[in-house]
């Protein structure tokens, strides 16, 4: 029975509170992290480009080869019905990621038939984390590169999102051990700048945005906000291989992610932006304040408001 404070999530054509939610120890996805995943925000409790999202997880599940049962539209409306069941939890203030987990389903031994067929489905939904954010808004996000490179493109293409995620994983935590407020930044196989645990990096400067290309990351949905917002400012935006000497000669730098949206950098292994123009910089403010009109909601305040909460 689902108590009154318990959230609902969809598994496997059923809706049911989150603790009733059993995945076979034999399903793929934890035997191998056969899994494609995607994950959107609401903004006061409405899903933000969910179908953006739904279409990259799909190609995700395309490039993975598995089929999920349901077609696109079903999952945006299964999405939207998780959404509207969740909705009265949410914290006054708050807001919700909205995922949606898939994966090849049980690899039941040899001669034997599985619990059932087909693909595992999770659609869930979990409160962002505004609590621990506001020092990121406030003073900007230290990043730091770990030693551990990104998986590389001709072994996994990064521009899928899978569940396998040890390589970023094993990055933050080891820049967690040296600084437990740094966010990771991997860099590619080229020792160019790749991207972190579910955010993208942009660097500014001489007015010029430049970000890492696509074959080395993956090409995030509140990434393509951002570059669709500069090009409407007349800001130029590029991507390019993004060396550390880049990083460290430039003016500003921001991360982009679903939870953040855009926040900015205050320093990169220790090379410390706040000299320069101040945090945030002039082209990540402008960039906040379309965000926040795009969206019809002041992230920053709302992140800053829990903080002091």
């Amino acid at each position: 029975m689902r108590s009154n404070t318990e959230r609902l999530a969809w598994f496997n054509g059923e809706m049911m509170p989150e603790s009733a939610v059993r995945i076979s120890f034999r399903d793929r996805g934890w035997l191998h992290g056969d899994t494609a995943f995607d994950v959107a925000r609401t903004f006061d409790g409405e899903p933000f480009m969910l179908r953006e999202h739904l279409e990259r997880l799909y190609r995700s599940l395309r490039y993975l080869r598995i089929d999920p049962g349901y077609d696109i539209d079903e999952m945006e409306e299964i999405s939207t019905q998780v959404v509207a069941a969740n909705r009265p939890l949410l914290e006054p203030g708050s807001d919700y990621w909205v995922g949606q987990r898939i994966s090849r389903g049980i690899n039941a031994p040899e001669g034997e038939s599985p619990e059932y067929t087909g693909a595992t489905i999770v659609v869930d939904c979990t409160p962002l984390p505004l609590y621990s954010r506001g020092r990121g808004f406030r003073e900007g996000i230290e990043v730091l590169v770990p030693s551990i490179r990104r998986t590389p493109p001709d072994a996994l293409s990064p521009r899928a999102k899978l569940c396998n995620y040890i390589n970023v994983v094993l990055g933050d935590l080891e820049v967690k051990s040296r600084n437990r407020d740094a966010w990771a930044v991997l860099l590619d196989q080229h020792g160019n700048l790749a991207e972190g645990t579910g955010c993208n990096i942009f660097l500014v400067t001489d007015g010029v945005i430049a970000t890492p290309r696509e074959d080395f990351v993956l090409g995030g949905v509140s990434r393509q906000v951002v570059m669709d917002l500069a090009k409407e400012l007349d800001i130029e935006c590029r991507e390019d291989d993004l060396p550390l000497y880049d990083a460290y000669n430039a003016d500003e730098a921001f991360l982009t992610s679903t939870s953040l949206c855009l926040c900015p950098v205050r320093s990169i292994n220790g090379v410390d932006m706040a000299d320069k123009d101040g945090i945030p910089g002039p082209v990540t403010r402008r960039l906040t304040e379309a965000y926040k009109e795009l969206v019809g909601h002041d992230f920053v305040a709302q992140v800053l408001r829990f903080e002091n909460a």
